[in-house]
C-alpha cells in the first residue's frame, strides 16, 4: 500500500503531494463555505432593508418625514388618519427601558455569581434551567403579565389600569434574562485566570476581583449580551400586545397603557388595512423606524467597545 508520506533527503517523513493537494482542497472548500454563509447573512439583511425602504418610500411621498417624526397622534385606520410615530415610539422605548432595568442588573449579578462564586455542579444545574426560560412561548409570558403580574401590581398601586406598560416591561425583563445571563457568564469565564490571580496577589477579594478585573475584561461580551437583550425587548410583540394594550398614546408613564411599533404592525398585518393602501404602507414605515432604532443602539454598543478598549 502506498504511503501518504514520503521521506525527504534527511530521512524525515514529509507529506506527499497528493496529501497536500487534498488538504488545500479542504481548506478552499471551508473558505468558500464560510464566505457563502457570511454573504448569505449580508444578503438577508440587505433584502430586509430593501423591502422596508421599497414600501416606505411611497408612504413618505404622501406623509412628510417631518410630520411622521413630530406628530403626536397615530390613527392610520381612522376616517381622518394621523401618522405620527411618536406614540408608538414612546411605548416601545418605555417598555424596553423597563425590561432592561430588570434584566441588566439581575443578569449581571447572576452572571458574576455563576462565573466567580458558584460551584461547578450548581452552575451546571442553574444555567440550563435559566436557559429553559428562553424556550417558553412569548404568549405565555403575555398572559402571565396580564393575569398574574398586573393583579399583584394593582394591590401595590391602587388605580393601576388593567393594561399598563409596567407589568409588560417587568415580564419582558424576566423573558430576556436568560439571554443576558448566558452571554455575560460566557464572557466572564473567557477572561484569563492570570488576571484573577494577579488581583488575588494584590489582596483583592473575590467580589473586588469580579467587579474591578473580570467585568472590565469581559466588557465586550457584556455589551453584546446587553445589546441582544435590548434587541429582544424592542422587537417583542405578544407580551406588550396582551399586557400593555393596543391604544397608541404619547406617554412615558409606565403606569398607563400604550401600543408599541411591533403591536401596530401585527394589528394591521391581520387584515385591518387594504393591501397597497397608505395605512398598509405605514407598517413598513414603522418597521423601518424600528430598524433604525436598533441600528442606533448597535452603533452605540460598538462605540462603547472601542472606547473601552482605548481606556484599558
Amino acid at each position: 500500500m502506498k504511503s501518504k508520506q514520503d521521506s525527504d533527503s534527511h530521512g524525515r517523513f514529509a507529506p506527499s503531494s497528493a496529501f497536500l493537494r487534498r488538504r488545500a482542497l479542504r481548506a478552499r472548500l471551508m473558505h468558500t463555505l464560510l464566505l457563502l454563509t457570511g454573504t448569505l447573512s449580508v444578503l438577508v439583511t440587505a433584502g430586509i432593508v430593501y423591502t422596508l425602504v421599497r414600501d416606505a418610500v411611497p408612504f413618505f411621498a404622501e406623509v412628510g418625514l417631518l410630520t411622521f417624526l413630530t406628530d403626536t397622534q397615530w390613527t392610520p385606520l381612522f376616517a381622518q388618519p394621523r401618522y405620527g410615530i411618536l406614540p408608538l415610539l414612546a411605548g416601545t422605548l418605555t417598555t424596553s427601558l423597563i425590561a432592561l432595568l430588570v434584566a441588566i442588573p439581575a443578569g449581571t449579578v447572576l452572571a458574576i455569581y455563576l462565573s466567580e462564586f458558584a460551584q461547578r455542579r450548581l452552575r451546571e444545574v442553574v444555567k440550563p434551567v435559566l436557559e429553559l426560560l428562553a424556550g417558553v412561548p412569548t404568549v405565555v409570558y403575555g398572559y402571565f403579565a396580564l393575569l398574574v403580574v398586573t393583579p399583584l401590581l394593582q394591590r401595590l398601586i391602587p388605580g393601576l389600569p388593567g393594561f399598563n406598560m409596567l407589568s409588560a416591561g417587568l415580564v419582558m425583563g424576566i423573558m430576556i434574562l436568560p439571554y443576558v445571563v448566558s452571554l455575560a457568564e460566557d464572557a466572564m469565564r473567557a477572561v484569563p485566570d492570570a488576571l484573577r490571580e494577579g488581583a488575588y496577589a494584590l489582596g483583592f477579594s473575590r467580589l473586588q476581583t469580579a467587579v474591578r478585573v473580570v467585568i472590565p475584561g469581559a466588557f465586550s461580551g457584556l455589551t453584546a449580551a446587553y445589546l441582544l437583550g435590548m434587541a429582544r425587548a424592542v422587537g417583542e410583540t405578544m407580551v406588550v400586545a396582551i399586557a400593555a394594550g393596543q391604544n397608541p398614546r404619547l406617554t412615558f408613564n409606565p403606569l398607563e397603557g400604550a401600543a408599541t411599533i411591533t403591536t401596530y404592525i401585527v394589528q394591521v398585518s391581520l387584515g385591518d388595512a387594504p393591501y397597497g393602501s397608505l395605512a398598509y404602507r405605514s407598517i413598513f414605515a414603522a418597521g423601518l423606524t424600528l430598524f433604525v432604532v436598533t441600528l442606533l443602539f448597535n452603533i452605540l454598543g460598538f462605540w462603547l467597545r472601542r472606547r473601552f478598549r482605548e481606556v484599558y
